[in-house]
């Protein structure tokens, strides 16, 4: 039972971030934001590396996915794939 309420939840978090990957919310993302802004836009990161005072996240799957690369805490580079 336990083992089905957490993959419930996991399909939920995951449809509901594959739902703001869109063109939209995309266009919405702009050099200097914060990652916290840019977290209200896209939601809570698939994945985040930190190296050499750099964050790189990514949002989505190897299919669908938005990145964003931040440093000193302000995002610099976006980059997005098959997303619309």
């Amino acid at each position: 039972m336990k083992t089905k309420r957490i993959l419930s939840i996991a399909l939920l978090l995951l449809a509901t971030a594959c739902g703001r990957l869109t063109q939209d919310n995309y266009e919405k993302l702009k050099p200097g934001m914060t990652y916290d802004e840019v977290t209200q836009i896209l939601g809570r990161p698939t994945n985040c590396n930190d190296l050499l005072g750099m964050k790189s996240c990514t949002w989505g799957d190897e299919q669908h996915s938005i990145s964003a690369n931040f440093m000193g805490g302000k995002a610099i580079l976006y980059a997005s794939q098959n997303i619309r």
